[in-house]
This record gives C-alpha cells, structure tokens and sequence, in this order.
C-alpha cells in the first residue's frame, strides 16, 4: 500500500485527499518515514518543516468542513533550497545564509500554499546554485538514488533525488543553465523550464537580475508529466497547461523537429537512441517528424557564457564582499580575481555584454521565425547519463569534454528563454536514466507538456 501511495500522480493522490480515502495527516506521515529510511544516503531533503504534520491536520480539518481549499488540498511538496520559505531557512548552500529564516514566502510558495500545497521540506543544492554538482559546505553532498557514485546534476539536484526516491511527491526548482533539467534527466523524473518570466523569480536567491532575466526560471519538478502540468498550472501568471488531454488533441499533426548534434558537444549513442525513440513515439502519434537542426543552436552555449557568466560571477563576488573565507571551493574560485580589473577593461567588458543582448535577439528572431512553421523541438538534455562525483570532464564517443560543455543543450534554451520539458525515456546498460528535453514556443507549455505526455505514455519508464 506505502508504495503504491508513493507511486501515484498528484491529481490522484488530490482525488484520494478530498474524497476521503486517505487523509493529510497519514500521507505525510507516509513520506517522513520514507525520508528517515532512505534520506541518509541521499541527503536529499536538508529541511524538514517541523510543523507539517500540523498543517496536514489542519488540511483535513478543513475537509471536516468541507472546505476544500484548492487543487494541491493537503498535498506534501518539497521546495529547492535557493527558494525563500517563510518561517523555514533557507540557505542556498551558503555558509552565510546557514541560519537565514525568511520572514515571508517567494511568490511561488506562496501560490502554492493558496492551493492548498504543504511544505514538508527543502531540498539540497550547490553553493549558489552553481551547477552541475549538488554539494555545499552547509549540508554536503547529494548522492543520485540510481547510482550513489554518480551525482543528480545541479543545481536542482536534491529536488530531483528526493522525488526520483520517493521523498517527496513533487516540487519546485529553478533553471538557468539546465539546473531543473538536467537533474530531471540524471534521475528519471519530468522537469518543466517555463518561459522566462512567466513565473514570478522574486524570493530566489541569487537574484535573476540583469541579463540573467533573460534565462532564469523558477518551475516544477515531479514523477509524471501530469504533475508538471498541474503545478505550473498553479504557480504561473497566465496558467493554460492543466488539461493535458484537451492540449495533446490539440497538436494535431504538428510540425517537430529533433537533432542529436548540437555542433557543440557529441553525445554518447544511448542518449542519441533516446531522442530518436522520443521522436518515432510522436511520429506514430500523427506528428509530422523531421530530423533537422534548428537555426542558431550552435552559437547559443557561447551566448551563454557572454550573457550570463559575468553577471553572475560579479552578484555573487558583491553578496561575499568581506567574508569570503566563508565561502566554498567552487565558489571560492569566482572570488580570486586575477587582477584589478581597469576601467577599460569594465568598458570593454559592457561592450562585450551589449553586443552578446544584441546577437540574442537577432538569433532568437531567427530561431522563432524558424518554428512558427516547426513549433516543437526534441533534443537531448545533455552529452551523457548521470555522471560521477566531482567529475570535471566527461568522455563521449573518444572525445574528453567538460561537464559544462556536455549541457550546451540545455543552456541553449535560457539564452532563448523557451519553454522546455523534460521526460524519462530509457535507462542505459547500467541502468541509468536518460531524459529528452522537448522545446516550444514562448508560452507554449501547453503543447510542450503535451508532446511530453505523449512520449511519456509510450516510453513506459519506470
């Protein structure tokens, strides 16, 4: 019965909530003792909420009077460590955050909480959500439920571990660099990256200020694709994605494109066979398949880096301005400075950034002219299946490449700021997980979450 419970999607488990099949209260006490029982080789879930089994009972007193208060009524969900939780700290794996306890929640927990949702704990993430390993001196490291040698990815990764593990039966993550997808796709669960900007970032820390505006979104994290549509159905400004089943009618025989060659990074053979498999599953649903590269994605993960980089590095070189003792090795390694930087040098530095928001919105226009006759992508989410602990490189196809190189094609879509969902599909020899990442239009989680949804249902990954 445990597993069966812990199996089951979020609208069920709503439906069992509120017609009284099960109550809040058991189905917190459910997932706590799954956490004692499998979080200590994890280390997924850094925070539990002291007082969730409270707020369950308080849920079903609600139905007592038959009140329900929203679609999440008495649900337990889990919310990335970087995302303020008011009355629970939040740490963003930072020694000088190790105590904060935000007085008030991030515009999505709170969306959240107004739906009915229960915070039952944070999860665990890299030092300033600097991807792609989850590991911090406040909390350690973060081991994949797969393989505990290899790493759930960042900088979403506890979100990922503790729902692939059945710690949690969704939750919330943020993405700037593939850091919701590419842990989705580590540990075989589904991830939305919505459209930048349709989902409130305020409360996440660090800050998407600047050109990382461009990129960064906050989105959900769950087992089934469903889960995703309901949740972003909740938390986004202008929500149209909860009915997957009206949507997947929709696309009708939609024009989609895939690739497995970036011209950035090789990708291992399995990886490719996932995208080509993703990509025969919505054939045979009616969709009409090219293989096809689309315009610009080659240049993107060196936008990226131009558009993002800087910025980030110098938020984060402000936020430990005189205490960077504190800091840990990878942040450590942005705050040495190998000079002072000239003032020609800051002006050279502004002129690079300028004509990097320049060449984005002409290859952007580009790309969306592009799929206003293609509207769907599907792609890998990266170059391999979860890697190792502390790897810096990754061999693909007899070619050493960097662990940052390996995700280009997941950057490529926060330079373009495009809604993209990840969905389990395969498992390699050595039974790891492999994701495809399917790509919309802006504002068109609908259809996104709908193709996932169809290759989710054939691709049977359990």
């Amino acid at each position: 019965m445990v597993e069966d419970l812990l199996s089951k999607s979020l609208p069920e488990v709503a439906f069992l909530i509120t017609s009284r099949a099960i109550s809040s209260a058991d189905l917190v006490e459910t997932y706590l003792s799954r956490i004692e029982e499998v979080n200590p080789a994890l280390n997924a879930i850094v925070t539990i909420v002291p007082d969730v089994l409270e707020s369950a009972r308080r849920c079903d007193s609600e139905l007592d009077r038959g009140k329900i208060i929203g679609p999440l009524h008495g649900i337990p969900l889990t919310i990335k460590d970087t995302i303020a939780t008011k009355g629970i700290r939040t740490t963003s794996g930072s020694r000088l955050c190790a105590d904060d306890i935000p007085q008030e929640d991030a515009q999505v927990v709170a969306r959240l909480k107004a739906a009915g949702a229960i915070i039952l704990g944070k999860t665990n993430v890299p030092e300033m959500a600097i991807p792609y390993e989850t590991d911090n001196p406040v909390f350690g490291r973060t081991n994949n439920p797969h393989d505990l040698s290899r790493t759930p990815g960042g900088s979403s990764g506890g979100e990922a571990a503790a729902i692939a593990a059945g710690l949690s039966p969704a939750g919330i993550g943020s993405d700037l660099a593939g850091s919701i997808r590419v842990p989705a796709h580590f540990c075989g669960i589904a991830g939305l990256k919505p459209t930048s900007g349709s989902v409130p970032m305020e409360g996440h820390l660090p800050l998407a200020t600047g050109t990382l505006s461009f990129g960064a979104s906050i989105g959900p994290m769950a087992r089934r694709v469903a889960d995703l549509a309901l949740l972003f159905s909740v938390i986004a400004d202008k929500p149209e994605a909860r009915f997957l089943d009206e949507a997947v009618n929709e696309l009708g025989s939609a024009r989609v494109a895939w690739y497995t060659d970036d011209e950035v990074a090789p990708v291992t053979e399995e990886v490719a066979n996932a995208v080509r498999h993703a990509a025969s599953i919505l054939s045979e649903a009616g969709l009409n398949i090219v293989e096809q590269r689309p315009p610009s994605i080659s240049k993107a993960p060196g936008l990226w880096v131009e558009l993002f980089s800087r910025v980030a590095n110098e938020q984060i070189q402000s936020f430990y301005r005189g205490r960077e003792q504190e800091a840990g090795p990878l942040v450590s390694a942005l705050l040495q400075p190998l000079h002072e930087v000239t003032f020609e040098e800051k002006a050279n530095a502004a002129e690079t950034l300028a004509n990097a928001v320049l060449q984005r919105e002409r290859l952007r226009e580009e790309l969306l002219r592009w799929m206003s006759q293609t509207p769907l992508i599907v792609a890998p989410v990266s170059s391999t299946p979860a890697f190792t602990h502390r790897a810096r490189r990754v061999d693909v196809k007899g070619e050493s490449i960097s662990v940052f190189r390996s995700c280009s094609y997941s950057q490529t879509f926060n330079v373009f700021g495009l809604p993209a969902a990840v969905v389990p599909v395969a498992r390699t020899a050595d039974g790891l997980p492999i994701g495809v990442q399917v790509i919309g239009r802006p504002n068109s989680e609908r259809a996104v979450l709908a193709a996932a949804a169809i290759i989710e249902q054939s691709a049977g990954f359990r």
